[in-house]
């Protein structure tokens, strides 16, 4: 088993049936990750404790999932070099659309690369990450492009 390359983090255990949408499409591109419940709010210590110790770990992009207020990936984002990829975690109080507009609005300087809210963003994280990683990793690119081959191929032409 190789060392995780990539963190999935997530404010609660109630995110995971989300972010389980990246991991499973890192489970199909061969990139090794690892999962934690890390919460800006309530473990803030963990959160320091994780961002400090990730770029020594061999973590090298982080996709961070967070509801609500969701400050997660952008507290992340701020304690780390590391690339942040972050999800909005659908609420049910505005269906997402407050952990978007939480996420999305990163002050100058400190970035996260927001994908959509949910599952398509989950899994887009998923996608971001490895192609974060391809860049520097040539077999993972082969991989990766033999399953966006894949993928364009199972669209049917036909409507019936």
């Amino acid at each position: 088993m190789q060392d995780p390359v990539v963190s999935i983090i997530m404010g609660s255990r109630s995110d995971w049936p989300t972010m389980r949408l990246a991991a499973d499409i890192l489970d199909e591109l061969g990139v090794a990750y690892e999962t934690q419940v890390v919460s800006a709010h309530r473990t803030p210590q963990r959160l320091c404790e994780f961002a400090e110790q990730a770029p020594e770990r061999g973590i090298r992009v982080i996709i961070a999932g967070a509801g609500g207020a969701a400050h997660l990936p952008g507290m992340a984002a701020a304690m780390t070099h590391i690339p942040v990829v972050a999800v909005p975690v659908s609420s049910r109080q505005l269906k997402g659309l407050d952990s978007l507009l939480s996420i999305v609005q990163m002050p100058k300087g400190v970035a996260v690369a927001t994908q959509a809210i949910g599952e398509a963003g989950a899994a887009n994280a998923g996608v971001m990450a490895a192609q974060i990683l391809a860049v520097s990793d040539a077999e993972l690119s082969q991989r990766f492009i033999e399953w966006r081959k894949r993928q364009t191929d199972s669209v049917p032409v036909e409507v019936e």
